[in-house]
């Protein structure tokens, strides 16, 4: 079956050239964007019964841009101001590029991996003596804290955000050949949201292997799967396989 429409669970790309919209011009398809997952920050009483007094750090573990803005929302809800001292340690360039937001980049200590968290290890060894905070969402992916506690390094987790599934009530009779899935709570959020959703004809792509992971669980036939050493994007794995149906 030809592929004409793809709902990606995401929010649309905010650049302009982005590889969706050269997909969808090459391609003639339509592709919508809808976020199935968003995140509420939680307030500062529910970090202090987390028992986090930011005064005991000296060190900030940044994931992903969510951390980095609620980790700063929570401090000045908290009355911190953070010192000039801190440390920050990002698990990729787009992180630290987006820590510019808040903090004088050239004035602070900023260490940055490469892209996953294990990237992080030769310089959490080399900082081992710092006192470290993870703000975090309630959801973390396991591999985070085994990495911390395999290093002995002094670290505590803060839950400073919270993952929510979105209410996609109007998407009810709406039908789309192609879904798209980044993340294991994506595939939780189609569940709740459709809890007698039949795949039938529809395709369902997925990035990563924990959302590999969600969707076999969840009984549903993957049909894209991204990233492989082909297709290290989900628009070139989507462009393969419009590809390969389109043309039949």
């Amino acid at each position: 079956m030809k592929v004409k429409t793809i709902l990606v669970s995401q929010p649309e790309p905010k650049m302009e050239n982005s590889p969706y919209s050269r997909l969808i011009e090459k391609e003639k398809v339509k592709v919508d964007f809808r976020p199935f997952i968003h995140v509420e920050g939680v307030d500062a009483k529910s970090v202090r019964q987390q028992k986090i007094d930011l005064t005991n750090y000296t060190a900030i573990i940044l994931t992903s841009r969510n951390a980095v803005d609620h980790f700063f929302r929570i401090s000045e809800e908290m009355r911190f101001k953070v010192p000039d001292s801190m440390k920050y340690f990002c698990q990729s360039e787009a992180v630290a590029y987006y820590l510019q937001k808040y903090v004088v980049y050239r004035k602070r200590k900023i260490y940055v991996g490469k892209r996953n968290f294990q990237d992080l290890q030769p310089l959490f060894k080399k900082y081992k003596d710092e006192s470290y905070l993870l703000p975090s969402s309630d959801v973390l992916k396991q591999d985070t804290p085994e990495t911390l506690d395999q290093l002995g390094v002094k670290w505590e987790r803060g839950i400073f955000y919270k993952t929510v599934i979105s209410d996609l009530s109007d998407l009810r009779n709406v039908y789309y050949d192609v879904l798209v899935f980044f993340s294991p709570s994506g595939i939780e959020s189609l569940l709740k949201n459709f809890p007698n959703f039949e795949q039938k004809e529809t395709r369902i792509a997925v990035f990563g292997n924990s959302t590999v992971e969600a969707a076999t669980e969840a009984g549903l036939r993957i049909d894209i799967k991204a990233p492989t050493p082909e297709t290290p994007s989900m628009t070139m794995a989507l462009q393969k396989y419009i590809n390969s149906v389109n043309k039949k």
